[in-house]
């Protein structure tokens, strides 16, 4: 039985900040794996701005290969949109009845976790990894001392997509803030311009 993390993103680019996240929660907590969940486009939202599914998976790819505990995940491709975490938790846990899976997530994502759907029925079958953010607003109190959701002193990164993405519209090197390997890919892709 493996311990796997979920760190779900629209990585549109993945960069430092989520593989320094991803990497610290692989190597200080209890997961044997985590797995880098890339979510799909959605149908209804018109976001020039979000690349193709396959091109945000590739990059992800790219940027995990040389850290054994992180996978690329494209197993929302697949699931009928809009698409709600809770499906995706009981899809894998059907597909990969030996495994369990936990829910990685930023401290902001906490503090609105309650409007979530079936937020209870995730946190009855799965525990959920915490990992800081600046961010507005508190945590509801049942989710402070929960059982099972466990904080981890992970850096605090606070690099976003959106800034990159600009970045390279405006021409500026933002090359520090990307694996070598994915700036590679946007550049050579001509992405973001």
């Amino acid at each position: 039985m493996k311990k796997i993390g979920l760190y779900f993103g629209t990585f549109n680019p993945i960069h430092i900040g989520h593989l320094a996240i991803a990497n610290h929660m692989a190597e200080f907590s209890d997961l044997d794996e985590l797995w880098m969940v890339v979510t799909p486009h959605n149908p209804h939202k018109k976001k020039s701005s979000l690349l193709d599914n396959h091109h945000r998976y590739e990059m992800v790819y790219r940027a995990t290969q040389s850290y054994p505990k992180l996978k690329p995940s494209d197993v929302e491709f697949k699931l009928p949109q809009p698409n709600y975490t809770v499906h995706t938790l009981a899809h894998l846990q059907e597909k990969y009845p030996k495994d369990q899976f936990h829910l990685i997530m930023g401290e902001d994502n906490l503090k609105s976790f309650h409007k979530w759907k079936n937020h209870e029925v995730i946190l009855e079958n799965h525990n959920i990894y915490v990992y800081p953010r600046i961010a507005e607003g508190i945590v509801a109190s049942q989710f402070t001392d929960h059982p099972k959701i466990h904080r981890i002193d992970a850096p605090i990164m606070e690099i976003s997509s959106t800034f990159i993405r600009k970045t390279i519209a405006a021409h500026k090197n933002v090359r520090p803030l990307l694996p070598e390997v994915v700036w590679e890919y946007i550049d050579e892709m001509n992405f973001y311009k």
